[in-house]
């Protein structure tokens, strides 16, 4: 078994509204992940990108942009003291953004852009690779090398399922292991995108369950993934991006309660 690459802390909650918002809405989802966590027992980190580059329509929101979106993920850290992530989708983004992120992500459709991935690990930040929907898993061996090459000392893999027909994704619960096994790095689980429906909400955007988060949460973290990706809103219906797949921030305390009581099993160890 390869050695794992693991990140600073423990099972760590990754989690915040797809896009960023006003300071107002961005700070306030940040401490209401950092007190359900906090709760839980579980380090935090908030995410939110600041330009949704793959959108499925042209007249869909995107978000505020380099500048203005580093401006504040910059307000989080000042307001919360949580530290941040968001995505970049060119290598020349990679060191601007590394001077506010604390963790860098490479987006699902992107896992394979060599620049990309190098110049990532190059920042010296932590590194998440999405999985892309089409990948197998021990394929992700590749795209984590490519951020070691760069010098990358931490790096993730975040699973969001698997593309099964056109309009659903599909989580195998054995790829946490698998991908462990290939890249010797943590897995992350992505509960909210994994319920999309690609090109099935109105007018060919995308659509999702959400009423399948929790019991998929639940099911990575008794599979043993190494923490979550979330994101949650006060409001999912009034979302920018991404309302039809997130989780209402209200209901995120109960579901980490219900992580952490899995985990406590699992921290057991087996009865006898």
């Amino acid at each position: 078994m390869r050695r794992i690459d693991r990140t600073p802390g423990a099972f760590t909650l990754f989690a915040g509204p797809c896009v960023l918002e006003d300071d107002e809405l961005n700070v306030a989802v940040a401490r209401a992940v950092h007190a359900a966590a906090g709760r839980a027992g579980l380090p935090a980190v908030f995410k939110a990108s600041f330009d949704k580059a793959n959108r499925s329509r042209l007249d869909s929101p995107r978000g505020p942009g380099l500048d203005e979106g580093l401006a504040r993920l910059r307000t989080v850290r000042a307001e919360t003291g949580l530290p941040v992530l968001t995505d970049i989708h060119e290598p020349g983004q990679a060191d601007l953004v590394a001077e506010v992120a604390d963790v860098l992500q490479i987006p699902a459709f992107l896992c394979r852009q060599t620049e990309l991935l190098v110049a990532a690990g190059r920042t010296g930040r932590a590194v998440n690779v999405k999985k892309g929907q089409w990948m197998a898993p021990e394929a992700m061996a590749g795209a984590v090398e490519k951020v070691r090459a760069g010098g990358a000392r931490h790096v993730m893999v975040t699973e969001r399922g698997t593309s099964f027909g056109y309009c659903d994704l599909v989580v195998d619960m054995r790829n946490f292991a698998r991908i462990r096994e290939a890249a010797g790095v943590p897995v992350i689980f992505d509960g909210t995108h994994s319920v999309q429906q690609p090109g099935h909400g109105a007018g060919g955007s995308t659509g999702g369950r959400p009423e399948h988060i929790a019991p998929l949460v639940r099911a990575a973290v008794a599979a043993g993934c190494d923490g979550l990706f979330l994101e949650v809103h006060p409001d999912p219906a009034a979302a920018p991006s991404d309302g039809s797949n997130m989780l209402p921030v209200e209901q995120l305390p109960r579901l980490l309660d219900d992580v952490a009581a899995i985990r406590s099993v699992l921290d057991a160890g087996p009865t006898a």
